[in-house]
């Protein structure tokens, strides 16, 4: 009886060890387990955080990008009103849709890797699944973890579907912007070509002044071989209005300028009062140097006598704001030979009835 007492005490010694083998092995396992299942978890919502703060910021800046579409549809309306801020607005709307394709580039840039980064997660997820199926102790739990990592993955497939409707959107935003802005030009090359249009036609309606005005004036003053119509200009030889080397118009050349002043007048009264027309003065000399005390070139000589011309019209009825009086001195002259008739034919005063 003690024999067998003792033969049962020795076998259950023996026994002992190899459950506690047992029992540490598996507590390793459920340990390596527990491991494995935290660190997923933590990498898990590392990866969920970056993709809220990343649609956060895409939100922020599609909020940014409605304001400037309501201040580009502003600009727009106000380009309505003025050409010159037409041109302006249609400058800052090239700027902003220059800048709305950045941020496109930049949302897609960043589309990219939030597409990379669901290709990792749904890898870590495969990763995890097979970890997972080799632990059949935490079948239960796996299956959780599974099911929550894919409403993960489906979450974050539809913010990636909502971000592709939103760059769609602002894809059409651009577009339209684009139209606008060929619209735009569309209308400053009518305004110009409606410019030029208008410019032609009062250029018309001066030439036509002009003849009336050059043939009027060469029947008042009758044909003479000291005054000349050369082109646009009527062309006074200066022995007809000044002594020589001085500025002061003679009893004559007064005669001659009052003439003139009185069928200017006459035919201002025709001309329009929106066309911006003047009479040009330009005195002339010859290339023989002058230097007196009021005179030390022929530039002051020249510049004197279209002033004494323009004074007399003035005083004679024209309007100032309708005279204008320019010195040449001697350097575009008519004749270019160095001798006495080419001389006298370079001292004049020109009129030219021009626009402002």
């Amino acid at each position: 009886m003690a024999l067998s007492r003792r033969r049962n005490d020795h076998q259950a010694a023996g026994a002992w060890p190899g459950y506690v083998d047992v029992l540490s092995t598996l507590l390793m396992v459920i340990v390596f387990v527990l491991a494995v299942f935290i660190l997923v978890q933590f990498f898990l919502a590392n990866a969920i955080s970056g993709r809220d703060k990343a649609i956060d910021a895409l939100r922020s800046e599609l909020a940014g990008l409605v304001d400037q579409l309501a201040l580009e549809k502003s600009n727009n309306a106000q380009l309505r009103v003025d050409l010159t801020n037409l041109q302006a607005t249609l400058s800052s709307a090239n700027a902003e849709r220059d800048q709305l394709a950045a941020v496109l580039a930049e949302s897609q840039a960043r589309a990219d890797e939030s597409e990379k980064r669901l290709a990792e997660q749904q890898q870590i997820v495969v990763d995890l699944q097979g970890k997972l199926v080799s632990s059949s102790g935490q079948l239960e739990q796996e299956r959780r973890l599974t099911a929550e990592a894919r409403s993960q993955v489906d979450l974050l497939n539809r913010q990636l579907m909502a971000l592709r409707e939103q760059m769609a959107q602002i894809e059409r935003i651009l577009k339209e912007s684009e139209d606008k802005d060929k619209a735009n030009q569309a209308q400053i090359s009518d305004l110009g070509k409606r410019l030029n249009a208008a410019l032609a036609r009062k250029v018309d309606e001066l030439v036509n002044y002009r003849s009336e005005f050059f043939g009027r004036l060469r029947q008042a003053l009758g044909n003479r071989r000291d005054i000349q119509i050369v082109g646009d200009r009527f062309v006074f030889q200066s022995e007809v209005l000044f002594d020589s080397a001085s500025a002061e118009l003679k009893p004559e050349g007064r005669e001659q300028i009052a003439k003139l002043a009185k069928t200017l007048i006459e035919i201002s009264s025709k001309i329009p009062t929106d066309l911006p027309w003047v009479l040009r003065v330009d005195g002339h000399t010859d290339k023989l140097p002058i230097n007196t005390p009021q005179f030390p070139s022929n530039w002051e000589l020249s510049s004197a006598r279209a002033i004494s011309v323009v004074k007399f019209l003035a005083s004679q009825g024209v309007p100032v704001e309708r005279l204008a009086a320019t010195g040449f001195g001697e350097f575009q002259p008519l004749d270019a030979r160095e001798d006495q008739i080419a001389y006298r034919r370079n001292r004049r005063i020109e009129l030219k009835l021009t626009e402002r």
